[in-house]
């Protein structure tokens, strides 16, 4: 009666104290006039009743008394003793009446708190059922406004309704507890659900407890419609307990599909492909659910990139039977796709960047750390081509490849030696890395031409055969020579380049150099081939 608004709050209220007072007391006048009449006859004089007097009238002979007189006196006392008036003319005459009294009195200091406690109550107006009447109230007046159905109204109140009568949600209660006992609350309650669901089957504990932490805990009541076919959902439903069915609205009537029961979970397909619900998720009996919101799952997935595959794998490999997801498996496979292209970009971006710690984290979360980008390169290369010794090295511990070639041709080594990254070379090199350029000759012919003596030198240190030909079968040697570049020539003769070689002219670098008509390089070379000989 208090929840129903079309009775006054407070004459309910009031009805229900002022009852609740008289049962106390009719109860208490009842238990008097029962330890008055179980005693002796003998000893019915020695009772609260039967050495009663009031004035010159005697309760002696109460028995003779009518029972409505007997029924008052006994209500007399026992309000008397509750409001602990005590005007002396009615008391305990044994140990019985005693020992009742005093049990009698200590419970109406809790009947009189409680009492006081409601008054209060009224008058301050902040109880919870007057907050739900409120609410109700507000409801009600808003169906009226806008003329909605009464079966839209039946549902909302129901499920008001129950809202207010489970009020322990863990929501509810726990919303004060610091996050780290919360957590702890909610692996003791959740783990073992969603452990058990379907779409985790396979992924890791770590990834399990970052979900059950992100759970809110709902009821809904037989009949409520949880998600519509063809609405965007955000939410996400694991059953905890009850049953629920999934149904095609159609023209005539509903198509059942499937049944959901414990361990089940319903959203998942529209959030994680981003399409409209697929069916009508209807409850068909009352139910306990655990929800979770779009952004916590898809920044969880973000996160645990393994599990984040094994999610996908395991939508597809769940409902094998299902037309709609079979429909789905190329949306599937091309978000698979697409979130191993991100997390290569991710690695390499670290890597890039210098981030050794968020590097680790990427990697220890699945990443691949010889995944390669639209470029061909690995995090080795970004790694390699700035000088981060200690990434490097990392990268190399967790099973980088270190000859891995990208689109352009270049090696991780390669991109140290361009860089002038001597120690991280050297460790590529310790690694077997090696420059596998792809032609060398072109290259070197290239290097010299563009003048970068110190690169030239890096990278005949690095094992490239200063012998090696373009596709004009002429050496570097050729091209310095031919170029007037005595430290170049120099330094191609010290590292062992061929003075005799021959391109497809049938010229020597010799012969280069009389054409060149430089003399100090006529006489670099003359003495190197003399040396041969």
């Amino acid at each position: 009666m208090e929840k129903d608004v079309r009775l006054n709050y407070l004459f309910t209220r009031i009805v229900k104290l002022i009852t609740v007072e008289l049962y106390c007391t009719h109860t208490a006048a009842c238990l008097f006039y029962y330890l008055a009449t179980t005693v002796p006859a003998a000893q019915q004089g020695r009772t609260w009743i039967g050495s009663l007097a009031m004035g010159d009238f005697r309760y002696s002979h109460f028995w003779d008394i009518d029972l409505c007189t007997r029924y008052i006196t006994s209500m007399y006392f026992a309000v008397v003793t509750m409001t602990t008036v005590g005007y002396g003319d009615i008391h305990a005459v044994n140990i019985r009446e005693m020992i009742f009294i005093m049990v009698y009195i200590s419970f109406d200091m809790v009947l009189g708190a409680y009492l006081i406690g409601n008054m209060t109550a009224l008058i301050v107006k902040g109880s919870k059922t007057e907050r739900f009447r409120d609410k109700m109230a507000q409801l009600i007046k808003y169906m009226n406004r806008n003329r909605l159905g009464k079966e839209i109204g039946f549902q909302i109140k129901n499920h008001l309704w129950l809202h207010h009568d489970i009020s322990h949600t863990r929501a509810s209660v726990l919303k004060d507890i610091p996050i780290t006992v919360r957590s702890k609350i909610s692996h003791t309650l959740y783990y073992g659900i969603v452990d058990k669901v379907p779409l985790f089957k396979g992924c890791s504990e770590d990834f399990l407890n970052q979900i059950v932490t992100k759970l809110n805990e709902e009821f809904f009541i037989p009949g409520e419609v949880i998600l519509e076919q063809g609405s965007a959902v955000d939410q996400v439903y694991l059953v905890a307990h009850g049953r629920l069915e999934e149904v095609i609205n159609g023209e005539g009537s509903d198509e059942f599909i499937a049944e959901l029961v414990p361990h089940s979970i319903f959203g998942e397909v529209s959030v994680l492909c981003s399409i409209p619900q697929p069916y009508t998720v209807r409850v068909r009996e009352l139910c306990r659910l655990l929800r979770m919101d779009k952004q916590s799952l898809t920044s969880i997935l973000q996160l645990y990139f393994k599990d984040s595959r094994q999610v996908l794998n395991n939508l597809l490999k769940g409902r094998d039977t299902d037309v709609r997801i079979k429909q789905l498996e190329s949306d599937i496979t091309y978000l698979i796709t697409k979130q191993e292209a991100e997390l290569a970009l991710g690695v390499n971006s670290a890597a890039y960047h210098g981030d050794l710690h968020h590097l680790k984290c990427l990697i220890n979360a699945g990443a691949d750390p010889c995944k390669i980008d639209y470029d061909g390169r690995t995090a080795l290369h970004r790694a390699a081509s700035r000088g981060y010794e200690d990434i490097v090295r990392f990268l190399i511990q967790r099973g980088a490849d270190v000859n891995c070639i990208d689109k352009f041709g270049n090696s991780p080594l390669l991109e140290a030696v361009e860089g002038r990254h001597d120690r991280v070379a050297t460790l590529l090199a310790e690694k077997g890395a090696n420059l596998n350029l792809r032609d060398a000759g072109t290259y070197l012919c290239k290097v010299v031409t563009d003048g970068k003596v110190d690169f030239l030198v890096r990278l005949l240190k690095n094992g490239v055969d200063p012998n090696s030909k373009n596709y004009d079968h002429r050496t570097s040697l050729h091209v310095a020579a031919a170029e007037g570049l005595h430290l170049a020539v120099n330094i191609l003769i010290e590292f062992g380049a061929d003075v005799h070689s021959k391109d497809r002219w049938g010229n020597t670098p010799l012969d280069e150099s009389w054409r060149c008509g430089s003399k100090p390089l006529i006489r670099i070379l003359e003495q190197a081939r003399k040396d041969r000989v």
